[in-house]
């Protein structure tokens, strides 16, 4: 499926120009397009709580985003998972809107968000990531007050590293029952044994060949018995362009059919998660309705 509308043309080239090589500078300059669009802090529409602990480290810090006004019954609670390449990365802040946009583009929408931290390494290495997601899991589990979401609808969203994470957690967490009804993963990593490493990879995973499978999220992540949503993007570097490709070769030789994955039009590494809430945001409604149309969101 492909994932195109909206995208201005003179973004799309501008997009194009910066290329397919991921790098601070593309980073920055891609989210320099995407700042004057990004949404605002609007206390009249979403309530911002920053900084709740999870745990005891000081990465284990998630911000709460939720919808103003009274609401009807327990929305679902969406948990976004930040990239940087296990080494690097964080939630925001109330000044920098990314990745604010996130959690508030979740409240708009009528649903809980939840933009959470995580252990980085070269200090803190595999498993630390999906270790790290389920304690903010069973934090929220264990704190509904706080938030008032419906903690039997957790919807997991990561990016990038954080979508590896999010791929850990799944394939470990979810054949069976739990509370993740569902799971969105862009730009992701699923099976290191045909992956070429760099040191952002060997930084987090280590340099033992014989431990890439046991560390890898596939082939367990295809036995998840939750909705899975895929994204890869048209100018992410080859590496992610491959592990798409793995993901989609595995996911049909076991069930005979291409797994739910958007191919995201014009769009490099990083432009996707900028987007979220902008004017010309064109893969949000895919996301609105994988949430909303999930058998545990209709319960």
């Amino acid at each position: 499926m492909t994932s195109h509308n909206k995208m201005p043309d003179a973004l799309r080239t501008q997009i194009a120009q910066l290329g397919s090589t991921l790098s601070l500078e593309q980073i920055i300059a891609t989210k320099a397009l995407y700042l004057p669009g990004a949404p605002s802090q609007d206390s009249t529409t979403c309530l911002e709580t920053r900084d709740l602990a999870y745990g005891t480290h000081e990465r284990h810090r998630l911000d709460l985003f939720q919808p103003a006004g009274h609401l009807a019954e327990k929305p679902p609670i969406v948990i976004f998972v930040h990239g940087g390449g296990f080494v690097a990365g964080s939630k925001g802040h109330p000044s920098d809107p990314f990745y604010s946009n996130v959690g508030r583009w979740a409240a708009r929408q009528g649903f809980i968000g939840v933009v959470m931290n995580y252990r980085l390494a070269p200090n803190y290495r595999y498993p630390a990531g999906k270790e790290d997601i389920h304690m903010a899991i069973r934090w929220l589990v264990d704190n509904p007050s706080i938030h008032g979401g419906d903690t039997t609808r957790i919807v997991l969203w990561g990016q990038s590293a954080g979508a590896v994470h999010v791929a850990g957690f799944v394939a470990e967490h979810c054949s069976a029952g739990g509370p993740v009804s569902s799971a969105i993963m862009m730009s992701g990593l699923y099976d290191l044994t045909t992956l070429a490493h760099s040191e952002r990879e060997a930084a987090y995973f280590g340099e033992d060949t014989s431990q890439f499978a046991s560390q890898s999220p596939l082939p367990k992540l295809l036995d998840a018995k939750i909705p899975l949503l895929f994204t890869v993007s048209e100018l992410d570097p080859p590496n992610f362009q491959q592990q798409a490709k793995e993901l989609l070769d595995q996911f049909f030789e076991r069930n005979g059919c291409w797994p739910p994955m958007h191919f995201l039009a014009g769009h490099n590494h990083i432009s996707p998660i900028f987007q979220v809430g902008a004017e010309f945001d064109s893969f949000s409604e895919e996301l609105h309705n994988f949430i909303t149309t999930t058998p545990a969101f209709q319960a």
